[in-house]
């Protein structure tokens, strides 16, 4: 069944920003809502009690997405943490549903939206030209969601080389100017595509 809305809950305004021109062209008309936090902590902490809130009124045709970046954690503990949230908010999830209708999707941006970022590298070099257009085939950035020790640090300094954001990057309007090259067909991003193919699976109904 397709839903009637999509809500998605991310933890912060950078995510919230690449979203919102991102998610009509994986949604194919279906309307969505974007929820941001201030950070991963906020959200954790937040969660459950919105979710609780959430089960007390939503349709059933209502589906919520929670998407949060893995950072330092361990990648099937921390869904398994969101999962247990959503659960005991008395909502039926996609990976937990027994042949009936889900509720939440819980979806994880390895490492961090940086990630997707080096997955598309020509939407990048679309909207800032004097960047290396050979960084995906460079050691350490060969593997989007396995870049080590920061991927919006690496971001940063790759973007710093090239003469942008020598004040530190600025997340949200990088997003913002990123988001419409963006081709979530040619993302080498694992995280993006897991994320793309349950967004599209909805539009599919």
């Amino acid at each position: 069944m397709m839903p009637s809305l999509v809500d998605v809950i991310t933890e912060e305004p950078s995510m919230e920003a690449f979203l919102h021109i991102v998610l009509p062209r994986l949604l194919d008309g279906i309307p969505f809502e974007i929820h941001p936090f201030q950070g991963k902590d906020q959200l954790l902490t937040r969660l459950s009690d919105r979710l609780k809130g959430l089960a007390s009124y939503i349709p059933e045709d209502y589906l919520v997405v929670v998407l949060v970046d893995r950072d330092d954690d361990e990648c099937e503990r921390l869904k398994a943490t969101l999962e247990e949230m959503a659960l005991q908010a008395g909502l039926r999830t996609r990976s937990s549903r027994l042949g009936s209708q889900f509720q939440v999707i819980n979806r994880i941006a390895v490492e961090e939206l940086e990630a997707w970022y080096f997955g598309d590298w020509d939407a990048v070099l679309a909207a800032y030209p004097r960047v290396p257009p050979n960084v995906p085939r460079q050691k350490g950035y060969r593997d989007p969601d396995a870049i080590r020790g920061g991927t919006w640090e690496h971001f940063e300094r790759v973007m710093q080389r090239a003469g942008y954001f020598q004040g530190g990057l600025r997340k949200i309007e990088a997003a913002r100017t990123i988001a419409p090259h963006i081709d979530p067909d040619r993302n080498r991003s694992h995280s993006f595509q897991v994320f793309r193919d349950a967004l599209r699976e909805l539009a599919q109904g």
